[in-house]
């Protein structure tokens, strides 16, 4: 009934959070350039790689509840996708232990919003996502291919990308179902636009160009509405920037850093 967490390299410490399906194997390129800078903690998620399953959760609030369990005193946050959804909930709720967030290929609303398409029109449709989930539960193993394959289309490296992501997938452990039904879920669900402005740390937020399942556009709200965010968007890179861009990405991270603690003297 716990999490596994992994530490390495010293520094400001930083935590690393994954996507829905993977684990935190997904960091394993990254982690040289910012051990070196940073005590980095990769964290996986209840029941993906080889975390267990309890600890449980069932929407936003009680999955960053779960994480703040294992978090650093203080830290800075790096979340991918579901990830970064986790990292916004975490910097909402634990203002004074959130130091700085980087928000990956990430969104405050996965699905379009279908009432008012012209207010969202970003991400999956709800029939697409409920797709996944009624696949998921006939086929295990074909949903999570499939969601894999999504995440690498448009990328110029996208074949590349998708053995990385699929090697890591089974490196680390394949998630149990519990705890894909309950990120499907969050996926479906949350809903955190009204509550951006809030966020009150420096904050950078990553996309891809060519990000088929969180667009730019999505990237671009949440940094017109998070105070002060920083945006970048990786050229012809897919939704995991960091896997098939990972030089741009990791000078993204360094300057971003090193411009904040420029800024703020911590």
């Amino acid at each position: 009934m716990s999490l596994k967490v992994e530490s390495c390299g010293s520094g400001p410490a930083l935590v690393l959070l994954h996507g829905w399906g993977l684990n935190s194997l997904v960091w394993d390129n990254v982690i040289p350039d910012l051990a070196r800078d940073f005590a980095v903690t990769r964290i996986d998620l209840p029941g993906h790689g080889g975390s267990s399953w309890p600890p449980v959760f069932h929407d936003l609030p009680s999955l960053a509840t779960r994480l703040a369990a294992v978090l650093p005193p203080r830290c800075s946050l790096v979340g991918w996708s579901l990830g970064g959804m986790a990292a916004i909930e975490l910097a909402l709720t634990l203002r004074q232990r959130i130091d700085r967030l980087v928000l990956v290929s990430s969104t405050p609303r996965f699905v379009r919003d279908e009432t008012d398409v012209a207010t969202w029109p970003h991400g999956l449709t709800m029939p697409a996502l409920q797709h996944f989930a009624t696949l998921l539960e006939s086929d295990y193993e074909a949903t999570l291919r499939k969601f894999l394959g999504l995440q690498t289309q448009g990328d110029e490296y996208g074949r590349a990308t998708l053995r990385e992501l699929r090697k890591m997938l089974l490196a680390g452990g394949a998630p149990r179902l519990e705890a894909l039904r309950a990120g499907l879920d969050v996926l479906r669900s949350a809903d955190l636009r009204q509550h951006l402005a809030q966020v009150g740390v420096p904050t950078l937020v990553v996309a891809g160009e060519y990000d088929r399942m969180t667009p730019p556009g999505a990237a671009r709200a949440l940094a017109s509405t998070i105070p002060g965010a920083r945006l970048e968007i990786i050229g012809r890179a897919g939704h995991a920037p960091f896997l098939s861009h990972r030089e741009a990405f990791c000078r993204l991270l360094t300057d971003f850093f090193e411009h904040a603690q420029a800024a703020t003297g911590s």
